[in-house]
């Protein structure tokens, strides 16, 4: 009988301890409501607009991170230059930033007595309780996973690849959309859920910056702390399953095609 190294038990041993874990409270939370209960919490229009409003805030915080990151990631992954180390600890600040203080730094900005906020105010645009001060703060916590996806993406592109299309007469803006862009959307797409899950589960930022409109996380903070497990524990239910089923569907879509033989 062929004797299993004491390393591969070690592994696996630890492994279904993390698996443990992980799945043992969400398991527990999924089975505590009824069906019924379910039911009639997915027949709340307060739920359902809550879960579409973190899902709607979160998606386009992706969408501002892909049009607004990409850039500076293919700046970093291609370019070295002074203060290159100083502009990825910045990049990378949001996430060890407590989250409250997010919220706070973010309305000290919009706030009347700030010149940005005194602009915003002008241009009729409103940060403090609305959805754009919801997608800013998202924005805010969820960039940093999209611009470091797509850095490490690019950097696995060879350079050479990019430098045949230069020496071809193509521009550097051409090169990107021709070459770089279609070996890079993996990692992109990679990015955009990342920056999706993270932004769909914040909620100290959110709280100071815009309690209402009330996203899902909100909804479940303000239930518990009024009702208690029992009517908190299905809204958590269906959001999980919705982010389930989304980031189910972004990975399938981001799985390479299979090749024939």
């Amino acid at each position: 009988m062929k004797r299993i190294d004491p390393f591969i038990l070690v592994s696996i041993s630890t492994s279904l301890i993390i698996l443990a874990f992980i799945l043992l409270p969400l398991a527990e939370m999924i089975a505590q409501p009824s069906l019924e209960m379910l039911a009639e919490t997915l027949a709340d229009r307060e739920v359902v607009r809550s879960i579409g409003l973190s899902v709607y805030a979160s998606v386009a915080a992706a969408a501002i991170s892909f049009l607004l990151g990409t850039p500076l990631a293919y700046l970093l992954a291609r370019r070295e230059f002074r203060g290159k180390k100083f502009i990825e600890s910045v990049i990378d600040l949001p996430i060890m930033i407590p989250h409250p203080v997010v919220g706070i730094a973010i309305l000290s900005m919009a706030g009347r007595n700030h010149w940005l906020g005194q602009y915003l105010q002008a241009a009729g645009i409103r940060i403090m309780g609305s959805v754009t001060g919801i997608i800013v703060v998202l924005t805010f916590v969820g960039l940093p996973f999209y611009i470091n996806a797509v850095k490490n993406g690019i950097e696995a592109i060879p350079v050479r690849l990019e430098k045949v299309s230069r020496s071809l007469g193509a521009s550097m803006g051409s090169t990107f959309l021709r070459v770089t862009l279609p070996l890079a959307w993996r990692s992109m797409l990679v990015g955009m859920i990342m920056c999706t899950a993270r932004a769909i589960s914040e909620f100290g930022a959110i709280v100071i910056v815009a309690y209402h409109p009330m996203i899902a996380p909100v909804m479940i903070y303000e239930r518990f702390t009024a009702y208690g497990l029992k009517y908190s524990q299905p809204v958590a239910v269906w959001l999980i399953l919705v982010c389930l089923g989304l980031f189910l569907l972004l990975r399938l879509v981001s799985l390479p095609p299979r090749r024939n033989p």
